[in-house]
């Protein structure tokens, strides 16, 4: 057997260092376990030394030192992606592989190159003594309170690879309902999209051909549907000096300048609180698309708060990180009230009811949750409960649309293909009657 020196830290917390008897490394840190510890670092004697010894003026000096690549380590990287590393690394774990060595491992294999630098700076923050917890806490761009906190709570306990386990499986789950969300509101502006981008490819460039052609044919004769499309691609076409009248660009390039902007303004006033306060509550009440919203909503809330508590963080510090990734406002509020309430020693089923945004179901399965003491477990049923509903809601949605857009697109472009060519019918016509 040989002697490996560890760094470890206890039930509170709290680090020890020390020195166990083993054959290997995954022996050492199984012996570790086995008397209630969760080892950072493990060093075979002779082979290394461990980095923690000088405290946290070595942490510093670590730091400072590698200040130029955690810099480089501060970006952001795909939800996805993080999701991938979160597996990974509680799988290695869960295996037996010292936290360390997982995260070298992964930094070895990454081909992302922000994440790459960035596990390697954790390895670096490990190795210096830090526990894993801190060393995402100095990336909070990458890593959010949540992420930090379950981490915490799972070193605690000292349980780091279930607590990963559930974070990959919330990661995974809350990727998969923002997708579900996006592409039922994308799917129709990408619709009105082509079909804006079309009509004005029509306009500008195919109608004032066809007019040319019909020069010669007296207004009258035209159709109506045929003197609407030609003179609307005529105003589009018209040179104006916004405001004057004079000449100057034409109309289509100032439809696009006023687009553009009013799109920037909006952004902007909606970044303001009292914007995002209106924009987050009109969310919730657009007919159909409010529906979803909401509902994807509470189950981002039940799922988090329900994630966080199962993994040991505190219900009151984990009701202060569900409401910093609610998404919107006016939930995020809701929240706070529930916070607020806990805090006096009520029950949340109270400030729940009041605030509005929170069905009948959802009060009633949370009110029986705090009864039977099964609070964690049923936020995370009713999570999984409005999954499914939003599930179906956008695939019926979708199933909707579709059709609905289809034939929008094609009523705007059979308008236009008709106006032109019901002239050229009439023209074909009279010849034939001459």
């Amino acid at each position: 057997m040989a002697n490996f020196q560890y760094i470890a830290l206890n039930s509170k917390g709290e680090q020890t260092t020390g020195v166990v008897q083993a054959n290997s490394d995954s022996e050492a840190v199984a012996a570790l376990r086995g008397q209630g510890l969760y080892p950072t670092q493990v060093v075979q004697e002779g082979k290394g030394s461990l980095s923690a010894s000088a405290g946290q003026k070595g942490k510093k000096a670590k730091a400072k030192k590698k200040g130029g690549k955690a810099a480089k380590a501060g970006g952001k990287v795909k939800p996805k992606i993080l999701m991938i590393f979160t597996r990974q690394l509680a799988t290695l774990i869960d295996s037996g592989l010292p936290l360390l060595r997982g995260l070298n491992v992964l930094a070895k294999q990454e081909p992302n190159p922000v994440l790459k630098s960035t596990i390697s700076s954790l390895a670096d923050s490990v190795q210096g003594g830090s526990t894993f917890s801190e060393s995402l806490g100095q990336h909070p761009k990458m890593f959010n309170k949540l992420f930090v906190n379950m981490v915490k709570a799972g070193e605690l306990g000292g349980v780091l690879e279930v607590v990963l386990t559930r974070l990959a499986e919330y990661q995974e789950k809350a990727h998969k309902l923002k997708g579900k969300i996006v592409s039922a509101m994308v799917y129709p502006l990408i619709v009105m999209f082509i079909a804006v981008a079309i009509m004005s490819f029509l306009m500008l460039f195919i109608v004032p051909k066809f007019r040319e052609m019909f020069a010669d044919m007296e207004g009258g004769e035209l159709p109506l549907i045929s003197r609407v499309v030609f003179g609307f691609s005529d105003w589009m076409l018209k040179p104006t000096l916004l405001f004057t009248g004079e000449s100057g660009l034409p109309n289509a390039v100032w439809i696009l300048f006023i687009a553009v902007g009013g799109y920037l303004s909006f952004t902007a006033w909606a970044r303001t609180p009292k914007g995002r306060n209106i924009v987050d509550a009109s969310k919730l009440k657009i007919p159909i698309f409010g529906d979803i919203q909401r509902k994807s909503a509470i189950a981002r809330f039940t799922r988090t708060l329900g994630t966080l508590v199962t993994s040991g963080v505190p219900i009151l510090q984990a009701l202060n990180i569900t409401r910093d990734t609610a998404g919107n406002v006016v939930v995020a509020t809701a929240i706070d009230k529930v916070h607020d309430a806990v805090k006096e020693g009520e029950s949340i089923v109270t400030p729940m009811t009041g605030s509005g945004i929170f069905p009948n179901l959802v009060v009633s399965m949370v009110d029986v949750g705090e009864e039977t003491g099964q609070l964690p477990e049923m936020l995370l049923k009713i999570a999984d409960v409005y999954d499914d509903e939003v599930d179906g809601a956008v695939t019926a949605l979708t199933s909707i649309l579709e059709p609905i857009m289809i034939v929008i697109l094609a009523l705007v472009v059979g308008a236009i293909v008709f106006a032109l060519f019901l002239p050229l019918i009439k023209v074909i016509q009279q010849m034939q009657g001459g």
